[in-house]
């Protein structure tokens, strides 16, 4: 399975968020800085991580983004589900409309079920167990944040 390039930038600015004491505010473009991925498209997953529920953002000159309660017991299973826009594992669509072998496709079936065995493994992991201080220090040190975080 292959995720997308929006989940894959989300994920990795749930790390960052992961990895930071609770209390600590980043901005999006620190996050984007330490994920190496251009601001805009790090601001619509912290728009979108924030339309979930899973990070809480202060607004103004010293705000920024943190985790929330729900984002720190988040699994990728579950993240990966809700940013998931695909309807199915296969595009079902030929140049004149729908594949002429759509109607009862048990390859569409097998492939959703893959799909879904995919989330199933990830839902054992939770987001907040996977950065480790000696991934993320060098990171934070980048963005010209304190080494100890």
């Amino acid at each position: 399975m292959k995720i997308n390039a929006f989940a894959d930038v989300s994920l990795r600015a749930l790390l960052v968020l992961a990895a930071a004491p609770a209390a600590t505010l980043l901005t999006t473009q620190n996050i984007a800085d330490a994920v190496g991925t251009p601001y805009n498209h790090v601001s619509k997953a912290m728009a979108k991580l924030r339309t979930l529920g899973l990070i809480e953002v202060e607004r103004g000159r010293s705000g920024g983004s943190r985790l929330s309660s729900a984002g720190r017991r988040a699994t990728v299973g579950q993240v990966l589900r809700d940013l998931d826009t695909r309807t199915d594992a296969a595009d079902c669509v030929a140049p004149g409309g729908d594949c002429p072998l759509i109607h009862e496709c048990r390859l569409r079936a097998a492939l959703a079920r893959a799909r879904e065995a995919f989330y199933r493994e990830l839902d054992a992991v939770v987001v907040t167990d996977l950065p480790g201080s000696k991934q993320m220090t060098p990171v934070f040190q980048m963005i010209g944040l304190r080494p100890g975080l």
